[in-house]
């Protein structure tokens, strides 16, 4: 154990020398999938934070972000008139390791996401015979619905655009359920994940 410490401190202060700090933002596509009764479609919403890259040997490096990240979806009812939207707002920090191949690169790695707060808005409608009547209008907060924390793994690829900037898509896969609302029997409603579709840019500041 003391052995393997010790290589990785080492490895950890050799890095150093190739070290990148960066800012990155882009757009999330996000969808929750497996709420029944529901037909859930991706949502447009955005991330930003900073990550470190520190090159490793070869074509490795490990690049740790921490990350402001909006999620949740668009929900649309089957059978009844439902425009209901969810909005998760979570710290993300993916830890990923990175093959760069020329100006190319592709990454992969786990993802802790912890829940700041979420909010659900939208309306329910059910026709009746005299045509649609409002069933319920909600805009409420709603962290208590959902577990704080989010297990998720991440791939995807990028392209180094000069040494200043890289574009990049990457799918970020939730394992958990995230779901929290229970019955009064304590049985947990549908499982929920999430699923997130994230296109950015990224500015990397000189080697230190």
């Amino acid at each position: 154990m003391k052995q393997f410490v010790f290589a990785a401190l080492l490895l950890l202060l050799a890095s150093q020398a190739h070290a990148q700090f960066g800012i990155k933002g882009g757009i999330n596509e996000a969808v929750l999938t497996g709420r029944v009764g529901e037909d859930a479609t991706y949502k447009t919403y955005f991330h930003a934070g900073i990550f470190y890259q520190a090159h490793i040997i070869g074509p490795l490096s490990i690049q740790p972000e921490a990350l402001y990240s909006l999620q949740g979806s668009q929900l649309k009812g089957a059978t009844t008139t439902t425009n209901y939207t969810t909005r998760l707002n979570y710290i993300a920090v993916p830890i990923l390791a990175k093959l760069t191949f020329g100006p190319v690169y592709v990454e992969a790695g786990p993802q802790f996401g912890y829940l700041i707060s979420a909010n659900e808005q939208g309306n329910v409608q059910v026709r009746g015979s005299s045509g649609n009547v409002l069933f319920g209008n909600v805009d409420q907060a709603a962290t208590g619905n959902y577990k704080r924390g989010d297990f998720a793994l991440c791939a995807g690829v990028g392209l180094n655009l000069g040494k200043v900037v890289r574009v990049g898509g990457r799918f970020v896969a939730g394992l958990n359920d995230i779901n929290d609302v229970q019955y009064l029997v304590g049985v947990n409603d549908a499982r929920l994940q999430n699923r997130v579709f994230q296109f950015y840019a990224a500015f990397q500041l000189p080697k230190l």
